[in-house]
């Protein structure tokens, strides 16, 4: 972005007018009102650091130590005009002065190195280093040396602020320039690359800015360049001073709004506040000028707010050096949601808490070592990107093949002389393991949508989920990485029919896909719960389409269904087990496995309720009522005449006793009506253990068939048990006979099945269904009797007396 039209260009020559500067003639009252802080260009240092026999420039070192030896010199032009003394000052506190030993001179115009630069070794004791520029004039140095130990906690402060804002000024320059560069090679995507620039530099994003044309981007990001700059947490910390001096004003509002926008930060105060500092010391002879140093290499080239003056008061150029104290690199972290698939070169590390590892070279030879599953590791090199929120590894070869799957990364290097360890990441690249389906395989419904989670070695490498069924076109499915190894998707069939299906995951960089066959169902039996008490042999499965299940395994019971009712819109199904019963007790949590007649196979948990009362029946009578007609003869207790009644004994198993409460409950056997019987109408107890009961089958009208039983409580009824069977009989009014032939003639014939003269029914007459006559033919019997066969119980007969 081209500078506001107040300020184009600002050169340092070094001349004796000191500067050179074009100004645009309607910017002149605008640069005078409001200068843009350190924006002058101003002369350089070459600087080097030796610790332990390892050299680095002063660029890669974030701290210096005790025992470190400096290389300074003055890195001026060949036709420099004005004298500069290169002065250098360690300090110890805000309240010790340092010795005067500690405070050297070098006169840069001197063409011998010995003389024109400096080489220091950091004394013992010493917290903060200031250099200073001073125009050669007689007595200079003696005044510097006045000042800084007449006052060493204001140049502390000082120094402390200047290494703090030249570290925000590296930020700021790194943002400017990646902005710029992204504006000539691809505005197009200032959009997406600006916001991954604010939050690795951790500055100040104008999000309407990328609303706007993309010609006008780029300008409306870097407006008002001295506020974009937000606090960092770590800059401020490595630029803090050990001697316990107070805390300067721009850290101590780091953390306040400033204007209801951002953070305040040094860079933007460092101009008023040193100024302040620096306006105790100026006099007749001096002005003090803060810089900042913006290090490439060996080079720092100083940045002046306000051009120097070489007339008095001449400028003394202050330059704060990086604070004497044990390197502290910053925490990084991994900002990584996941694995991170590493199948592609140039795959990013994405990290977070340290903006300088990508606006200064205080991180330097990182690598990456990747630590494969069976232990085997390789190191790669990797390089900090702001644009692209982390660390690009700069591999383009092929990874061995152990390194599949996930794999572990750990991010080291070095923290200027100090080893840097950064975070661990998971990275994950494709092999040629199949995706399978996590546990066991569901149960997939047509109609519906349904869940599936996949496991795989790489799960982060993934670019498509694809659902094909038959010959049908491919749909595209969304999915979620889960953990290290799991794919959660969602199968959208709704609209789908049965039958076979398939999805296929799709890797990054190979072409052919991981097949998975699944088989879709129509929609299930619907099952809510099953009933099972301890001791039964049998148990009632409830819910909805219970018809399609074919067998039930419970803890090794084997159940078979037997009778299916509806009771409503809820299916109710009566297993019966084959074989022997599993020895389950009450309390006890069973799971039952349902088969379907389609093959699926589904679980349903159940608990074991308590025993049933067991009961047994000891005896019956039936009575039957005469009337006007001809009596039928009965074959036994085991049929029931609808005119007739029934008294039957039960006792209770096991030794349990009956209640006062108890009842007794008989019902056809498709449960289509019931009866209770209770102590208020047929029910009396006989002794603990026994009870009678009465029963009129008028109840029960018109219903027939076989009749049961079973006990009724609160903590639950008995099984059901075979009472009798109830018919209706016809009303026989009376027998004629004339030569071989019978008649029998009554009401109600219809409710005979056959006749016959013989019990075993070798020639019978038969009744057809729906018959209405009065009379019936039938062959003449061999010994009297007329033995009739009832439609209500077709396995028992009933005698008519013909004599």
């Amino acid at each position: 972005m081209p500078l506001p039209s107040r300020l184009r260009t600002l050169p340092w020559t070094g001349g004796a007018a000191g500067l050179t500067l074009t100004v645009l003639a309607s910017g002149v009252s605008a640069l005078a009102a409001d200068p843009a802080p350190f924006e002058l260009g101003g002369p350089g240092l070459r600087i080097t650091v030796t610790r332990d026999g390892e050299v680095l420039p002063i660029a890669q070192v974030p701290s210096l130590a005790e025992g470190d030896r400096l290389s300074i010199k003055a890195d001026l032009p060949e036709d420099q005009g004005a004298r500069f003394l290169l002065l250098s000052t360690f300090l110890r506190g805000a309240t010790n002065p340092p010795p005067k030993d500690w405070i050297k001179a070098a006169e840069t115009w001197k063409k011998k190195d010995k003389d024109n630069s400096l080489t220091l070794t950091v004394p013992k004791g010493a917290r903060q280093m200031t250099l200073f520029l001073v125009p050669d004039t007689g007595g200079a140095e003696g005044t510097i040396v006045d000042a800084v130990r007449g006052k060493p906690g204001e140049f502390i402060r000082a120094t402390q602020e200047l290494n703090q804002a030249s570290l925000d000024r590296s930020r700021l320059d790194a943002f400017m320039a990646a902005i710029r560069a992204q504006e000539n090679s691809h505005p197009e995507y200032l959009r997406s690359v600006a916001p991954a620039l604010a939050r690795s530099l951790s500055m100040k994003l104008n999000d309407e800015c990328l609303s706007r044309v993309v010609e006008l981007q780029a300008s409306c990001l870097l407006e008002n360049r001295e506020q974009l700059v937000l606090a960092d947490v770590h800059s401020s910390s490595i630029a803090e001073t050990l001697t316990g001096a107070p805390t300067d004003l721009a850290l101590q509002l780091s953390s306040t709004r400033e204007a209801g926008y951002g953070f305040y930060s040094p860079y933007i105060g460092v101009v008023r506040d040193v100024a302040k500092i620096f306006g105790a010391f100026s006099n007749p002879e001096f002005d003090y000028l803060p810089t900042l140093s913006i290090r490439r290499d060996e080079a720092a080239a100083l940045l002046l707010n306000k051009a120097p003056s070489f007339q008095k008061p001449k400028s003394v150029l202050v330059v704060g050096m990086p604070a004497i104290e044990a390197d502290s690199p910053p925490r990084l972290r991994s900002a990584a949601n996941g694995p991170i698939c590493a199948a592609r070169p140039g795959v990013v590390l994405p990290v977070e808490g340290a903006p300088l590892i990508y606006s200064t070279a205080y991180a330097r030879n990182m690598m990456v070592k990747l630590t494969a599953s069976g232990g085997e590791t390789l190191d790669l090199p990797v390089e900090a990107r702001a644009d692209r929120g982390g660390y690009v590894v700069r591999n383009s070869d092929p990874l061995p093949p152990a390194f599949k799957g996930t794999v572990k990364g750990h991010l080291y290097g070095h923290w200027g002389f100090e080893r840097f360890e950064g975070p661990d990441l998971a990275l994950q690249l494709p092999g040629d393991a199949p995706w399978k389906v996590a546990g066991e395989v569901p149960t997939l419904v047509v109609g519906r949508d349904n869940a599936l989670t996949l496991t795989g070695e790489a799960p982060a490498c993934v670019e498509g989920v694809l659902l094909r069924q038959g010959d049908g076109p491919l749909q595209s499915l969304p999915w979620k990485v889960q953990g290290t190894d799991s794919l959660a998707l969602t199968l959208p069939l709704a609209d789908r029919k049965p039958g076979d299906i398939r999805v296929e995951v799709k890797y990054q960089g190979m072409a052919e896909p991981s097949v998975l066959p699944l088989k879709a169902y129509a929609q299930a039996s619907r099952l809510d719960g099953l009933s099972l008490h301890a001791g039964d042999n049998s148990a009632i499965l409830s819910g909805q389409r219970l018809d399609q299940v074919a067998s039930v395994d419970l803890s090794g019971m084997a159940l078979q269904p037997a009778e299916l009712t509806r009771d409503g819109s809820v299916d109710r199904l009566w297993l019966v087990a084959k074989g022997e019963g599993a020895a389950l007790k009450p309390g006890d949590q069973a799971t039952a496995r349902i088969r379907l007649k389609d093959g699926r196979s589904v679980t349903l948990a159940a608990t074991v309720e308590q025993a049933r009362p067991r009961l047994t029946l000891l005896s019956k009578s039936i009575s039957q009522r005469t009337g006007e007609g001809r009596s039928l003869q009965l074959p036994g207790e085991d049929l029931l005449p609808d005119d007739g009644r029934l008294v039957f004994s039960v006792r209770a198993d096991q030794g349990a006793a009956f209640r006062p409460d108890d009842a007794l409950e008989v019902a056809t056997a498709d449960g289509g009506k019931s009866v209770t019987l209770g102590s208020a109408n047929g029910l009396r107890l006989s002794g603990p253990e026994v009870m009678v009961a009465t029963l009129d089958p008028a109840g029960l009208a018109p219903l027939s068939g076989p009749l049961r039983f079973r006990l009724l409580r609160d903590d639950g009824p008995s099984d059901w048990q075979l009472l009798v069977t109830l018919a209706r009989l016809p009303h026989i009014e009376g027998v004629s006979c004339e030569g071989q032939d019978c008649t029998i003639k009554g009401r109600d014939l219809f409710l005979i099945d056959a006749v016959d003269g013989v019990p075993g029914f070798e020639r019978p007459t038969t009744v057809a269904q729906g018959f209405t006559g009065s009379s019936l033919s039938v062959p003449l019997p061999r010994d009297g009797k007329l033995y009739i066969r009832l439609r209500d119980a077709r396995d028992q007969a009933v005698v008519l007396n013909v004599s």
